[in-house]
């Protein structure tokens, strides 16, 4: 699978949080976060759809995700391995990892917020921050985290994230178009990329989630049928 693997420890994640959203682990525990690259989609999921045809597939994204995380799992037989997905939530119904901080603290992706906007032209409006990584920009997708409970890494020095936005205007016009325009995707290129989504997977991830079964060749009668 198209993955990128950026390391961070917990211990960096959790000393710029909440201690509600820390993650339960020393500081010094060994963690992974998972991004998905543009080539994910004819590299990974299609072949997985194609694989697993006869078999239920409810959501074709998070499957490919949690298989091939399985696979890699498995390449650490005398480790102990927790993996969390980007979707999942807490009994409280918060995430049970902040995707984007975990990306920034990691120096995957740089975490664009409106505290990087010296002068705040939103007034009382709610502006959510984005991720850019320096070569995909927003083409991109952050999975899950991988944590290794039994290594702990004492002498790990931390990376910073690529400040590609680097001036004013720029973060403005990325959080203006993220936060307003999200539809049309134009915040994903505020740089320039050396890869992006295909025609294809655009017209994918624009789709209702319960008529991309067809897109792939799948439908859901024949989903439904397997239950059988």
């Amino acid at each position: 699978m198209e993955i990128c693997f950026s390391l961070p420890k917990v211990g960096w994640y959790n000393a710029i949080l909440q201690p509600g959203f820390h993650l339960p682990y020393p500081d010094d525990t060994l963690a992974f976060v998972v991004l998905s690259t543009p080539s994910m989609f004819d590299k990974a999921l299609k072949p997985f759809v194609n694989k697993e045809r006869l078999k239920i597939i409810r959501d074709p994204v998070d499957q490919c995700v949690s298989h091939h995380l399985s696979r890699v799992k498995e390449k650490f037989p005398d480790q102990k391995v927790d993996v969390i997905f980007d979707y999942e939530i807490l009994p409280s119904r918060k995430p049970k990892f902040l995707a984007q901080t975990a990306a920034h603290v990691a120096g995957a992706a740089y975490y664009y917020q409106r505290k990087d906007v010296k002068l705040d032209p939103w007034g009382k409006k709610k502006i959510y921050g984005v991720c850019i990584h320096p070569k995909y920009g927003g083409w991109f997708a952050i999975r899950g985290l991988l944590l290794f409970p039994d290594i702990q890494v004492l002498f790990l020095e931390q990376s910073a994230p690529v400040d590609c936005v680097s001036t004013e205007e720029k973060r403005i016009e990325l959080l203006e178009q993220f936060n307003f325009h999200w539809q049309d995707g134009r915040y994903r290129d505020i740089i320039e990329v050396k890869e992006r989504y295909s025609e294809e997977q655009k017209a994918y991830f624009a789709t209702p989630p319960a008529e991309r079964f067809r897109l792939l060749g799948l439908t859901q009668e024949a989903q439904r049928s397997t239950f059988h």
